[in-house]
């Protein structure tokens, strides 16, 4: 299996970007957990105020879709839903290399 990564956008209503932004950090919070979870960051853009962006690395594809049926994901999505207007799967990708802090 491959190793994979995605970049998604989440849109939310007027002026609930920061409260996505930390349901999303707890949400890493709970992936530290996960080994086959290798990168999930949260990232926001000055130009599009009520986006949020969140770039994700798995060891495969078939462990990000498990991620999201575990009790404490399913909980978040829950607090996340009524504040989010639409989702964009910017792209997927599959990590070859290059540096990692880590």
């Amino acid at each position: 299996m491959s190793t994979f990564g995605l970049f998604g956008k989440f849109l939310v209503k007027e002026g609930e970007r920061d409260r996505l932004v930390s349901i999303l950090l707890e949400a890493a919070d709970s992936m530290q957990k996960l080994k086959e979870c290798q990168k999930y960051l949260v990232n926001i853009s000055e130009e599009e105020p009520n986006s949020v962006f969140v770039f994700e690395i798995w060891s495969n594809e078939e462990a990000h879709q498990a991620s999201l049926s575990l009790e404490a994901t399913q909980i978040l999505i829950k607090r996340a839903k009524p504040i989010i207007t639409g989702m964009e799967r910017i792209s997927t990708f599959q990590p070859i290399g290059g540096k990692d802090k880590n």
